[in-house]
């Protein structure tokens, strides 16, 4: 039962909104991460919620699923406004979350997941046989071919999503709240997810769709709100509004120029890879000359993580050779690459590139532990010079360096990972993913950096999903489908097209 003290009025007017907030207000001691937010939400539309790290989406998110409770400010919910809510009550009204860590249990099957804590019973025991017949009806409603006995710790991440999807809307769910969840998947799973949210539509179920991909927003939504700093800035209609003035909105200030360019000719050969081969990679060949942003293009399972982990040494080749700079070299480790100045800023930053409880200071100095200490004495003094030299460089906001990486957000988080790659003094970053799951103004940043890095003679390969970012900062394409190289191209030839097609063929 709905707590009765929880309500405020009975009845609110405004019957077109599922959802309003008014003037919601949250402190977290001296802190404000929401400053009298109102927000409205239609019934049956898809809501985009857009804003960089820290503008409050999170925050927000919380408040309507009754994870934290506001400071300030009320909830109105299907008519009923409400002081605060609480999980099994947001539950009970039927709003519920995917968050970009999924909350599902690996061990158990994808029936188990999505009827866990309301089983259905038989003679006083759990009817294995009716929860997977209810659940391999849910995903026949959308045209989704899931194996309601599969186990979730088999499954990849997309189908997990699609597990988290239907387990909200086999609790009636009315209004369901996306947090990035296109961010781990492929372009055609992107493409399954949208189909998805359009039938939920039509289902008249309500969405908030937060995303970073903004042109996700233009593709799925009804509406968008912007948020900045904790504030409300503003509500459009899709239809009335652009890129740019989504972006102006979000960071508060006009963002020229997203991709910087160098005319600068790379001529000098610094690395080659020939004929690399091992269980993912067939006879792969490449060459990165000096300055430049070599990109690699492909779908998921094309192998450009595994070359990149192959020349860093994390996985191992059973044949072909690399030559830098003239020279024939053996990586058989990462400890091998760093040796030769290469580094690798790998594909998840979470759980590859940095200690998320650890501090932002060890964080940076993990690669060059003897290089600031003599003796197992650390070097306090050289520590902090070149954590510091590194922060300001590449503008690390942070409170201090013994601030945990976690309380970072994500752009910052990958800013760490950079800095962390840029301690060893390499020549030569393998850089996987390098903006994913960063808001549009980190984006920025990371790829000034880039191309600064670039422009100073450190050469990059870069792997990226994202066919504008690809196409946007390379000086040169490498195309690979299945472990194979299928094309290379340069500037005049860059299309999202082309890339496809040589990715597909």
């Amino acid at each position: 039962m709905v707590n009765e003290e929880a309500i405020i009025n009975e009845e609110v007017k405004g019957s077109d909104y599922i959802l309003e907030t008014r003037n919601i207000h949250k402190r977290f001691g001296g802190i404000t991460a929401l400053n009298g937010i109102n927000l409205k939400v239609r019934r049956g539309e898809v809501h985009a919620l857009v804003g960089e790290n820290g503008a409050g989406k999170s925050t927000l998110i919380k408040l309507l699923t009754g994870a934290i409770v506001p400071s300030e400010g009320s909830i109105i919910f299907e008519g009923k406004e409400y002081k605060e809510l609480n999980p099994s009550l947001a539950i009970e009204l039927g709003i519920t979350a995917i968050y970009q860590e999924f909350n599902l249990i690996p061990f158990l099957s994808v029936a188990e997941n999505i009827y866990f804590g309301c089983e259905k019973m038989k003679n006083g025991l759990v009817d294995y046989a009716e929860m997977n017949r209810l659940t391999k009806e849910l995903f026949k409603n959308f045209d989704l071919d899931i194996d309601p006995k599969a186990k979730i710790q088999y499954m990849g991440v997309a189908q997990q999503q699609l597990v988290e999807i239907v387990k909200a809307i086999s609790k009636n769910s009315k209004l369901i709240i996306m947090d990035e969840p296109s961010a781990p998947l492929t372009e055609k799973e992107t493409e399954t997810l949208h189909r998805i949210v359009r039938q939920l539509k039509e289902k008249k179920i309500t969405v908030i769709y937060i995303s970073h991909r903004l042109e996700e927003v233009f593709d799925i939504c009804d509406r968008v709100t912007v948020l900045r700093d904790g504030n409300y800035i503003s509500t459009n209609n899709v239809c009335d509004t652009n890129r740019d003035l989504l972006i102006a909105d979000m960071v508060g200030r006009e963002l020229r120029e997203s991709y910087p360019r160098s005319d600068t000719k790379h001529d000098e050969t610094v690395l080659e890879a020939i004929d690399i081969t091992n269980s993912r990679l067939d006879h792969v060949s490449i060459r990165l000359h000096k300055g430049e942003i070599l990109g690699l293009g492909g779908l998921v399972g094309a192998g450009r993580t595994e070359l990149a982990r192959a020349i860093f040494g994390a996985d191992k080749i059973e044949g072909g050779k690399i030559i830098l700079k003239g020279k024939e070299v053996k990586i058989k480790s990462p400890s091998d690459a760093l040796n030769n100045s290469i580094a690798l800023l790998p594909e998840d930053r979470k759980t590859q590139g940095v200690i998320l409880g650890m501090d932002i200071k060890s964080n940076i100095t993990l690669a060059i532990v003897k290089v600031i200490s003599r003796f197992n004495i650390l070097k306090s003094r050289l520590e902090r010079k070149i954590v510091n030299s590194l922060v300001d460089d590449l503008s690390i906001k942070i409170s201090s360096l013994q601030q945990p990486v976690k309380n970072l957000s994500g752009g910052n988080q990958q800013k760490v990972v950079l800095a962390k790659c840029l301690a060893t003094k390499c020549d030569i970053l393998i850089i996987d993913e390098p903006t994913r799951g960063i808001d549009v103004g980190a984006k920025q940043e990371i790829y000034k950096i880039m191309r600064r890095l670039a422009d100073s003679g450190k050469s990059i390969i870069m792997i990226s999903s994202e066919m504008e970012e690809l196409i946007g900062m390379s000086d040169r394409i490498i195309v690979m489908r299945e472990g194979k190289v299928t094309k290379e191209l340069y500037p005049p030839e860059f299309s999202q097209e082309a890339i496809l097609n040589y990715a597909s063929l």
